[in-house]
């Protein structure tokens, strides 16, 4: 049995309405890129996730079991190093369910950091003051946070 590598929680800053995690994981970069860059990895981990395109601007949906869908876009990347993506977080009906509302989506970027025995991942999503109860959705994601980077770590360090 692999040991799982443990990491810190996620932490809130109420000032800039935001959490953060950075963790370690035991897996070269390159599986950590496909594995928050590609929707067939993201699924494995994370929500159920569909993606029309890769780059800047490519859109979908990420699903879960029992959230519902919501929808995404990717707002940055650069190559093994950045991805950024907004969702929406359910906060207000939407005539168009699978367009991210720009009023009322947060946004969440992961960076990558190549280490000597690995990878350091760092997540921060931002937007938390345009949702209708930032302090309980901020709450939400920084559980959220370490429960689905949790499964990232046992999914990549179990596959090494």
């Amino acid at each position: 049995m692999v040991s799982m590598t443990e990491n810190e929680g996620s932490v809130v800053d109420e000032e800039t309405f935001s959490v953060r995690r950075t963790i370690r994981i035991a897996a070269p970069i390159d599986k950590v890129w496909q594995a928050v860059t590609e929707p067939e990895h993201i699924s494995r981990w994370f929500g159920h996730t569909v993606l029309e395109g890769t780059g800047v601007g490519a859109t979908g949906m990420m699903t879960f079991p029992n959230d519902g869908s919501v929808p995404l876009r990717v707002e940055a990347r650069e190559e093994m190093r950045l991805i950024s993506y907004r969702w929406g977080n359910g906060d207000a009906a939407s005539e168009r369910p699978e367009i991210v509302d720009e009023a009322t989506s947060t946004v969440f970027t992961f960076t990558l950091d190549e280490l000597a025995d690995g990878t350091q991942l760092t997540v921060v999503e931002t937007g938390f003051d345009r949702t209708s109860d930032p302090a309980a959705n901020l709450e939400s994601h920084r559980t959220g946070w370490e429960i689905e980077l949790d499964k990232l770590v046992a999914l990549l360090e179990g596959d090494a």
